[in-house]
């Protein structure tokens, strides 16, 4: 972190830091009565709405390296993380909640950057920063998100609602985020020793972009709202294809069948996976991440779904005993398997 211009936490104390970091923030949704600076939220969805809530936590050398991760874009990532989960129920996020653990090595100034990510995600996508917490921590920085979020209780989606002969569709491309975090480990690693680093990140600003500052799928939503289409089942990619499809089959009580030439792969992802003799369908079934929308429809509703121009069809539902397999170009079939990549920082 930069030393000159530094200012410490406790120059401040906990009172004025809050202050400093949640004053900016106003309140945009109608069903925010009031946020921050009360002992607690006050919300009041609309009558018949349901209210959704999801929690988050990230901690340091967990889930983010400071090294290269900008706090910019972590604050960023924070809110796309919770905005995720209310999207993933078919719902729209309102307000978040940011609980900060916080060490003595960062700075004012570092959070200020923080909060200016987390700002910057707030607006594009009309959210109101409600509440939260700013504790001690001895072990790096730990954020809490709590994100809430309203729709008509006729339209939550559940992940238990897939049908057999359902299509399984996915948002964008699989494999990026993960392959963007092998690129910045990759440069990380050869330049740890070197006087004035200058890592090669040139021909894959797409994967860096996807992993550092990865945009929660609010336009599926909104698609999915005009096409009139409620989907059976969903959930948002954050753990990895295969371990968020055998969510659904679990929740469902169904089995799946997805074909290995219709997962959506970038370009990028697949050069950079060939570079570092990586297989580019591992990435996409297992790196995480991603934060697109996985979720299933009826089959009569193939051509309104193919219409929305966003998805890709890659599988359909079967009944359980069937399980849950990946199907190669030649027609073998391998079992999918909730592997995950373990973090890497």
């Amino acid at each position: 972190m930069e030393k000159k211009g530094r200012t410490e936490i406790a120059d401040l104390g906990e009172f004025g830091l809050i202050d400093r970091l949640t004053g900016s923030f106003g309140k945009g949704n109608p069903s925010t009565v009031t946020g921050v600076g009360d002992d607690a939220a006050v919300l009041a969805p609309a009558e018949g709405d349901a209210v959704l809530c999801s929690s988050d936590t990230m901690f340091e050398g967990v889930d983010f390296d400071l090294t290269y991760f900008p706090l910019k874009h972590l604050g960023y990532k924070a809110v796309t993380a919770g905005v995720s989960d209310i999207l993933a129920m078919n719902g729209t996020p309102e307000q978040i909640m940011i609980s900060l653990g916080v060490s003595a090595k960062l700075s004012v100034e570092a959070l200020d950057a923080l909060y200016e990510g987390i700002a910057f995600a707030c607006r594009e996508h009309r959210i109101d920063l409600v509440g939260g917490d700013t504790k001690s921590s001895m072990t790096g920085l730990v954020l809490g998100i709590t994100a809430i979020g309203s729709a008509s209780r006729e339209r939550v989606v559940y992940r238990s609602g897939a049908q057999r002969h359902d299509l399984v569709c996915i948002t964008g491309n699989l494999g990026a985020a993960y392959m963007g975090l092998r690129l910045l480990e990759r440069e990380k690693r050869v330049l740890e020793n070197v006087t004035n680093p200058e890592p090669q990140f040139e021909g894959y600003e797409y994967l860096l972009e996807k992993y550092l500052k990865p945009r929660p799928r609010t336009d599926i939503i909104e698609a999915l709202a005009e096409e009139r289409i409620v989907p059976t089942a969903m959930i948002d990619l954050s753990d990895g294809l295969s371990s968020d499809l055998l969510q659904i089959c679990k929740a469902s009580k169904c089995g799946v069948r997805i074909y290995l030439d219709r997962i959506p792969i970038a370009r990028q992802t697949t050069a950079l996976a060939e570079e570092m003799h990586v297989d580019p369908v591992v990435a996409a079934l297992h790196g995480g991440q991603d934060y697109e929308l996985l979720f299933t429809v009826p089959l009569e509703m193939r051509e309104q779904v193919m219409r929305l121009g966003l998805v890709d069809v890659i599988g359909h539902i079967t009944d359980a005993e069937a399980g849950a397999c990946l199907v190669t170009p030649d027609g073998a079939e391998i079992r999918l398997r909730a592997q995950g990549f373990p973090e890497r920082n």
